[in-house]
């Protein structure tokens, strides 16, 4: 059993339950024509997107729905038996790990070519097909100035007064781009210290924004489309908050991505790739720029009105690939007590 398999399926908890794209009630059956899409995104999000799939493609789609490490760990406890045809991860670490592990089929090289080389796997088994921009959301009415830094989130002026959500999956992502930018005594050092301060868990992003905009923390984690997703459906005057973009090579401002692959143990390896095409479609990004707000990574998509221009986001010079080493990033979390 490999490192990321014994670390993670430890912790493993019951993973959500099978939908279809088109019911969600009824149990899933399979034929010939089943796309079963293992997803780490949230059902709210994607599922519209995964109806769309269903009827441009006329593919039957399943999915199971559960957080990207935990899908990952499920892939690889399954290996060859599994069921999974398509991995759509939240992040690009997952991805990686399954990759690094040899669960995952070569896409092909016009697939690939749709994206920038900076936003799919070196080794060209995965691709991403949206973007997304790690912020500090913050609120005005307390925080004037927001800090430039995450770094400068461990000051004692801030202590409880910051909110993080350690298991999820694009806060381990950035964890990693962490220990890879900075070093692993610094990222466990800034770890220990935000604990020290009193940084307040949260179980994912929306209940970090939301906890700002209603004045129980200053400052918080998250990725920027969810602040972006709750002003179109709120509006501006509703949402208090702001977002602070991180300058330059700060950890902070990772720019990641949500990616698909197709398992080398996939049952049905042409729906598998019909859809990895479809997600890298003009539809799919759209949707991506116009329902939930994230960038869109083929030339051609405008990105929704008050975005940054993707690449107007700096971030960290860092290969995607290098966030592959999910376990370690784990572990760490695990040694520092946040998960």
């Amino acid at each position: 059993m490999s490192p990321l398999r014994r670390l993670i399926a430890t912790a493993l908890i019951p993973i959500a339950m099978w939908t279809t794209a088109a019911c969600g009630d009824d149990g899933p059956t399979f034929d010939d024509n089943s796309l079963v899409v293992y997803s780490g995104r949230n059902k709210n999000l994607v599922s519209p997107l995964l109806e769309k799939l269903k009827a441009a493609t006329g593919l039957n789609v399943q999915v199971r729905y559960g957080d990207s490490a935990e899908l990952a760990a499920q892939i690889l406890e399954e290996g060859e038996d599994t069921r999974a045809d398509l991995f759509f991860s939240q992040d690009a670490g997952a991805l990686g790990a399954l990759g690094k592990e040899g669960l995952l089929a070569a896409i092909p090289q016009a697939a690939l070519d749709r994206v920038p080389a900076k936003f799919r796997g070196s080794q060209g088994t995965w691709v991403g097909v949206s973007g997304r921009s790690r912020v500090i959301v913050y609120d005005p009415r307390t925080v004037p100035t927001p800090p430039a830094s995450v770094f400068e989130l461990t000051d004692p002026k801030y202590k409880g007064k910051v909110g993080w959500a350690p298991t999820n999956a694009s806060f381990q992502a950035f964890v990693t781009a962490l220990r890879v930018v900075s070093g692993e005594d610094k990222a466990r050092q800034w770890l220990e210290a935000m604990k020290a301060n009193g940084t307040q868990k949260f179980p994912n992003n929306v209940a970090i924004l939301d906890a700002v905009d209603a004045g129980k923390l200053q400052l918080g984690l998250i990725n920027h489309y969810y602040w972006y997703e709750k002003v179109a459906e709120k509006g501006q005057a509703a949402v208090p908050s702001k977002l602070a973009f991180l300058p330059g090579a700060d950890p902070g401002a990772l720019v990641n991505v949500a990616g698909v692959g197709v398992l080398k143990a996939s049952k049905h390896a042409p729906a598998a790739q019909k859809a990895v095409d479809y997600l890298l479609g003009t539809e799919a990004q759209k949707y991506f720029a116009d329902q939930t707000k994230e960038y869109p990574l083929i030339t051609g998509v405008a990105t929704a009105p008050g975005l940054p221009a993707l690449d107007s986001l700096k971030g960290p010079q860092l290969d995607l690939s290098k966030l592959d080493s999910l376990e370690q990033t784990l572990s760490l979390l695990q040694d520092v007590g946040l998960v």
